[in-house]
């Protein structure tokens, strides 16, 4: 940049959260650029399973209501189909389910419990492992690299900027407020800032004197070749997650996480490796028998944020007042539509105009001991061996 940029709102991290809330901004009439150290969506945000069934969620009814208008709403697709279906292969896992199915049921919405032969019906690439499952009525999956171009294009329709490329240093406050973001390129000047940035939001907000507690852990979900289209994209089970494409890839992902030092400069480490590819293949093979002798042509692998109770924070601070955070811990993508109208609300009017946030306050961490993630073990491997 030759000269200091500035906007009304910046939005550092171009995941789908940041990727939301600077549309739902826009949508506002918000002057609202985003800045990304790299391509926006990259890690995470365009790499997991696409679903969009957070039942345990106070945004859960948002997430649901605009789920189905996303794609005339943001004028390109999503590739958004309704409804899922979760089977089990052992007694442990349909008690579980069937939890679930009740839970959603308790919330107003639609579900149908299953037998073994229903799911092998609905889902022909079971096998007789399958014990039975529910059928939810709604929630259902997106596909997350059409979801976030399709955010980046919108906001862009509007008026709205992105910059890539660009890793943000520190946040700069002067007075009580944040007054700008220095980034690598140099500072822009702003009203309000949005952390929205993952993995490195810690970091960043640590620059202003805002502890967030966060682990990092990889996330990585295998893709095989293309089947014929089962009537119902979205299956889950065996610990999986993920959705069927539209071309007929099974995408899944799912299981132990890979703890891991987030390196100094906040580079990705976003290669995914050949054991946890094979674990997830085999786990899927378990899954669903009869798409067991198809190959695996890619493997991806994603950084994602984890707070000490597992759930996000999103709210608009007091000190500084004009700095807003969010971090999903892991649960971004489904929830995007709600969290970005939150965001625009904490940002534009000061409070929430759909649901109560106070779960998700950043203060429910004050007591939080700085070992908490050794305390749990959320420590890279290499450092858990040497000490």
């Amino acid at each position: 940049m030759d000269a200091p940029l500035r906007a009304s709102v910046v939005v550092v991290g171009g995941g789908v959260s940041g990727l939301s809330a600077a549309w739902w901004l826009a949508r506002s009439g918000v002057d609202v650029l985003v800045v990304d150290k790299g391509i926006v969506g990259w890690e995470a945000s365009g790499r997991n399973g696409g679903g969009c069934t957070h039942y345990n969620s106070a945004l859960f009814h948002e997430e649901q209501r605009l789920w189905p208008l996303m794609d005339e709403l943001l004028g390109y697709p999503t590739e958004y189909r309704r409804e899922r279906i979760i089977f089990a292969t052992t007694e442990h896992h349909l008690h579980a389910y069937l939890r679930m199915g009740e839970e959603v049921g308790r919330h107003g919405y639609d579900w149908e419990a299953l037998d073994g032969d229903e799911v092998r019906r609905r889902v022909p690439l079971a096998g007789d492992s399958a014990l039975g499952g529910i059928h939810l009525k709604v929630g259902g999956h997106a596909n997350p690299q059409r979801t976030v171009q399709a955010y980046a294009w919108a906001i862009q329709d509007l008026g709205g900027r992105i910059l890539q490329h660009t890793p943000v240093v520190r946040l700069v406050a002067r007075g009580g407020k944040v007054t700008g973001v220095e980034t690598a390129a140099g500072l822009i000047e702003c009203d309000h800032v949005v952390v929205t940035a993952g993995p490195q939001s810690g970091r960043l907000l640590a620059t202003v004197g805002v502890r967030l507690p966060v682990a990092v852990a990889r996330a990585e979900m295998i893709v095989t070749e293309p089947l014929p289209l089962m009537p119902h994209g979205g299956v889950d089970g065996n610990g999986l997650y993920g959705r069927q494409t539209l071309r007929g890839n099974l995408a899944y992902g799912g299981g132990p996480h890979e703890w891991i030092d987030l390196p100094a400069d906040g580079a990705p480490l976003s290669r995914p490796t050949s054991p946890l590819a094979a674990h997830l293949a085999r786990r899927l093979a378990e899954l669903l028998p009869k798409a067991a002798h198809v190959r695996v042509i890619r493997s991806w692998a994603g950084l994602i944020e984890n707070t000490p109770d597992g759930r996000p924070v999103i709210d608009r601070l007091s000190s500084p007042e004009n700095l807003t955070v969010c971090t999903m811990s892991a649960v971004g993508f489904g929830l995007s539509p709600a969290t970005g109208h939150a965001i625009r609300d904490l940002v534009v009017d000061g409070r929430c105009s759909f649901t109560d946030l106070d779960k998700y306050r950043l203060d429910r961490f004050d007591a939080v001991p700085d070992g908490w993630a050794a305390d749990k073990g959320w420590v890279a491997a290499a450092r858990a061996a040497a000490a």
